[in-house]
């Protein structure tokens, strides 16, 4: 355990952080699962309005470092190809 306050106060914050990245990182996953289900089932429509949710999360959590930039962009233009590439 921290001696310092200052460390005891670090020690809170990266508590309350770890927290709360765990729940946007969990977001993320769950609208991303959505959208796979969507494509599996075969429904486009579905799939798109998925994917217009899912995308504001993962912007989101790209803007909050919980994943980089290029991987939010990575994801959301995969899942996009693959709903264009559905009959």
């Amino acid at each position: 355990m921290a001696n310092h306050k200052s460390a005891q106060k670090r020690a809170r914050q990266t508590e309350t952080r770890t927290a709360v990245n765990t729940a946007r990182r969990s977001r993320v996953r769950g609208s991303v699962k959505k959208v796979e289900e969507a494509i599996a089932g075969g429904d486009k429509n579905a799939a798109q309005a998925a994917l217009r949710a899912a995308q504001p999360e993962i912007q989101r959590a790209a803007i909050k470092r919980i994943v980089t930039k290029n991987a939010a962009a990575r994801r959301v233009s995969r899942l996009a190809a693959r709903i264009k590439a559905m009959a």
